[in-house]
């Protein structure tokens, strides 16, 4: 089969970022033919005149929608796209010059349906988004569990960062209304289909992410909230795992409690973690204010994921209603 590649980008309220990511493609480095398919959801801020300033330049089609949400213009994207093979992004994207080329060769050596690829840090990113960053993807923490990287089939792709057949796409209807969440329950959905996933480590780009403290607690605590309702969705891929930043915080809050009784070895056991992620971050990202931002960034990522997890936890086993019915929120009304 030739592969025939459609980009699809939902953005909201983000021309900026599109002119940074629409520029990233013109340094691509690539023969392979692609088209760019952005889908406006609903934005008051549109990227319409941004978009059409590359025309020129770039194959783009621009749709504008009502608001839905992500997964929905997602959907709506890869629907009115005219490739084979879907490449999702986030509109804070970057995307390195041999992104493409890097894809193509994977696939043509091992052929999956669906395939995700990590982030990194841009050089030109603020201090606070590489220790958000470092925070989000590094072993110390939660980041990256999403199964088994190095096994075909076992890898859950993100949707800032991911590749889909039209053909996985059409058999399994794409994203759901949930979100965030809705990437790793398609990504269950179409293992549950006979469909393989895998990760392509060299197919990275550079994910701005959030860019205060108030924004990242408010993501991580959402992506807390979810993790139970996929897990009451496909109960065989619960992990124990998940349960971590909520057993971290709540040991920490022990480890203060047993100061009274002039016991110390559980804050010391916290010290020495904090003191060898801080060492992990300046091996990683060669700055000492960037590992210092990174110990609260891992603060702020297991007290919000720990507490949304909890929380989502104890209020779905206590009730008797659907997950969409407890939290609202989490689901986008489809018109």
């Amino acid at each position: 089969m030739k592969l025939q590649f459609s980009f699809i980008i939902p953005v909201y309220n983000r021309p900026d970022e599109i002119q940074e990511l629409l520029q990233s493609f013109i340094e691509l480095e690539t023969s392979q033919d692609y088209e760019i398919v952005i889908v406006e959801d609903g934005s008051t801020i549109p990227s319409k005149e941004v978009a059409e300033s590359f025309n020129s330049k770039l194959n783009i089609s621009y749709f504008f929608k009502e608001n839905s949400g992500p997964g929905d213009s997602r959907n709506y994207g890869m629907e009115h796209a005219k490739g084979n093979y879907f490449i999702i992004l986030d509109s804070d994207c970057i995307l390195p010059k041999n992104y493409l080329t890097v894809v193509f060769k994977s696939l043509q050596l091992e052929y999956v349906d669906c395939f995700g690829g990590p982030d990194a840090a841009h050089e030109s990113f603020s201090n606070l988004q590489k220790a958000i960053n470092f925070s989000m993807t590094s072993f110390m923490t939660t980041g990256g569990i999403r199964g088994n990287k190095k096994s075909v089939g076992m890898f859950q792709p993100r949707s800032f960062n991911m590749g889909l057949s039209k053909k996985a796409f059409e058999d399994s209807k794409g994203f759901g209304v949930i979100h965030p969440g809705e990437d790793p329950d398609l990504s269950i959905r179409l293992w549950n289909l006979g469909y393989k996933t895998k990760l392509i480590s060299e197919a990275y780009v550079f994910h701005k992410r959030r860019i205060s403290w108030r924004k990242f607690y408010k993501q991580v605590y959402k992506f807390g909230m979810v993790r139970p309702i996929l897990n009451s969705w496909h109960p065989s891929t619960k992990k124990i795992t998940y349960w971590f930043p909520t057993v971290f915080c709540l040991g920490f809050i022990g480890a203060i409690f047993l100061l009274f009784f002039n016991i110390i070895w559980g804050l010391v056991a916290y010290i020495l973690y904090f003191i060898l992620a801080f060492l992990i971050a300046l091996a990683s990202t060669k700055s000492v204010l960037v590992s210092m931002l990174s110990i609260p960034a891992i603060v702020v990522q297991f007290i919000g994921y720990g507490y949304g997890f909890i929380k989502s936890t104890l209020a779905l086993q206590l009730s008797n209603n659907d997950p969409e019915t407890v939290f609202p929120e989490l689901f986008f009304k489809l018109k």
